[in-house]
């Protein structure tokens, strides 16, 4: 599966799929949706709600490292540990990764480069650990936060948007922990739902009207 690097409308690069007629990011700007969804929608209210814990974060397509990285950022400006649990099944090859641009290549090609199926401390406050596999078949051993849910579209992948995927979502997560994602489609948002989630629906990045957010209530 042919994979090409495309630069989006911030100036920031993403990965394209021709064949799946997907990108791993929004073309109106990667870095603008990865901070609108991730960091300012889900990782700003988490700390906030959580504030004496290590905050555990669990995303769902590893892709460029562009999530994680600014979690790290993050992290290290906000003095809080974090420990980002990544599953990725087709991981970038390293002359894929070599061509992405971000303010910070050296700590991008650290994330990469980090080993797999094992805790790398990447500094004092971000321990990455990424697996590869297919969602249904990672086994974290801690419970989470926040969940980045970035996995390709519906139109690609319908089967990663199903109630029974949310429920597993809402498992990994403890009490009054949230999940959020770009999408906002209307089965997507009846699914989680279904699994037990309290749903809102919030402005979107830009080029996007609207994204979803998702609580675990407290039980």
């Amino acid at each position: 599966m042919k994979r090409t690097v495309e630069i989006t409308a911030d100036g920031s690069p993403t990965i394209s799929i021709p064949e799946m007629k997907v990108t791993y990011h929004s073309k109106h700007g990667a870095v603008q949706e990865s901070m609108h969804v991730f960091i300012n929608a889900g990782l700003n209210l988490v700390v906030e709600k959580f504030p004496k814990n290590s905050i555990h974060v669990f995303e769902m397509g590893f892709g460029t490292g562009l999530n994680a990285l600014l979690t790290m950022q993050f992290a290290e400006k906000s003095n809080r540990k974090l420990y980002y649990y990544a599953v990725e099944k087709f991981p970038l090859e390293k002359e894929e990764y070599d061509l992405l641009e971000y303010d910070s290549k050296l700590t991008l090609m650290k994330l990469h480069e980090a080993g797999w199926e094992t805790n790398v401390e990447i500094n004092d406050s971000f321990v990455l650990h990424k697996t590869q596999c297919a969602l249904v078949d990672a086994k974290p051993a801690k419970k989470f936060h926040l969940i980045f849910y970035d996995a390709f579209a519906p139109s690609a992948q319908p089967e990663l948007w199903t109630k029974e995927i949310f429920a597993l979502m809402y498992y990994l997560l403890v009490n009054e922990g949230i999940l959020v994602t770009y999408c906002s489609k209307g089965d997507v948002r009846r699914a989680m739902i279904a699994a037990g989630f309290t749903v809102e629906k919030l402005q979107g990045p830009p080029g996007k009207r609207e994204m979803l957010r998702a609580v675990k209530p407290k039980s």
